[in-house]
Protein backbone atom coordinates (compact mmCIF):
# COMPACT_ATOMS: atom_id res chain seq x y z
CA UNK A 1 0.00 0.00 0.00
CA UNK A 2 3.34 2.22 0.24
CA UNK A 3 2.69 2.91 -3.49
CA UNK A 4 -0.92 4.00 -2.93
CA UNK A 5 -0.23 6.23 -0.45
CA UNK A 6 3.06 7.81 -2.42
CA UNK A 7 0.31 8.41 -5.42
CA UNK A 8 -2.13 9.93 -3.52
CA UNK A 9 0.94 12.77 -2.07
CA UNK A 10 1.85 13.15 -5.76
CA UNK A 11 -1.77 13.61 -6.83
CA UNK A 12 -2.05 16.71 -3.59
CA UNK A 13 1.45 18.34 -4.74
CA UNK A 14 -0.03 18.15 -8.44
CA UNK A 15 -3.33 19.90 -7.55
CA UNK A 16 -1.45 22.51 -5.51
CA UNK A 17 0.47 23.01 -8.53
CA UNK A 18 -2.53 23.23 -10.84
CA UNK A 19 -4.34 25.52 -8.25
CA UNK A 20 -1.22 28.01 -8.89
CA UNK A 21 -0.67 27.32 -12.26
CA UNK A 22 -3.97 28.25 -13.15
CA UNK A 23 -4.39 31.39 -10.05
CA UNK A 24 -0.91 32.68 -12.60
CA UNK A 25 -1.41 31.38 -16.01
CA UNK A 26 -5.62 31.70 -16.03
CA UNK A 27 -8.01 29.09 -15.99
CA UNK A 28 -8.27 28.98 -19.88
CA UNK A 29 -4.42 28.70 -20.38
CA UNK A 30 -3.15 25.98 -21.82
CA UNK A 31 -0.15 25.72 -18.74
CA UNK A 32 -3.67 25.32 -16.35
CA UNK A 33 -5.21 22.21 -18.86
CA UNK A 34 -1.45 20.58 -18.46
CA UNK A 35 -1.10 20.75 -15.06
CA UNK A 36 -4.32 18.89 -14.32
CA UNK A 37 -3.99 16.76 -17.00
CA UNK A 38 -1.17 15.73 -14.90
CA UNK A 39 -3.11 15.13 -11.81
CA UNK A 40 -5.55 13.48 -13.58
CA UNK A 41 -3.22 11.07 -15.07
CA UNK A 42 -1.55 10.35 -11.53
CA UNK A 43 -5.27 9.55 -10.45
CA UNK A 44 -6.09 6.86 -13.26
CA UNK A 45 -2.89 5.41 -12.07
CA UNK A 46 -3.78 5.14 -8.30
CA UNK A 47 -7.13 3.77 -9.45
CA UNK A 48 -5.54 1.62 -11.56
CA UNK A 49 -3.55 0.07 -8.57
CA UNK A 50 -6.15 -0.34 -6.31
CA UNK A 51 -8.32 -2.27 -9.06
CA UNK A 52 -4.78 -4.63 -9.42
CA UNK A 53 -4.61 -5.50 -5.77
CA UNK A 54 -4.54 -9.60 -4.93
CA UNK A 55 -7.18 -11.17 -3.27
CA UNK A 56 -7.93 -12.31 -0.44
CA UNK A 57 -8.03 -15.86 0.90
CA UNK A 58 -11.65 -15.10 1.35
CA UNK A 59 -12.39 -13.63 -1.96
CA UNK A 60 -10.70 -16.42 -3.63
CA UNK A 61 -12.86 -18.85 -1.51
CA UNK A 62 -16.00 -16.86 -2.44
CA UNK A 63 -14.88 -17.01 -6.08
CA UNK A 64 -14.82 -20.94 -5.41
CA UNK A 65 -17.80 -21.12 -3.19
CA UNK A 66 -20.21 -18.45 -4.54
CA UNK A 67 -23.13 -20.00 -2.49
CA UNK A 68 -21.82 -20.14 0.68
CA UNK A 69 -23.37 -18.21 3.51
CA UNK A 70 -20.58 -16.13 4.29
CA UNK A 71 -20.31 -15.12 0.70
CA UNK A 72 -24.06 -14.16 -0.26
CA UNK A 73 -24.20 -10.34 -1.51
CA UNK A 74 -28.01 -8.41 -0.22
CA UNK A 75 -29.01 -5.48 -2.14
CA UNK A 76 -31.06 -3.24 0.13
Amino acid sequence: MANINNIEEQIEKERELARNTCDVSGANSKECAAAWDAVEELQAEAAHQKQSKPQSSFENYCDDNPDAAECRVYDN
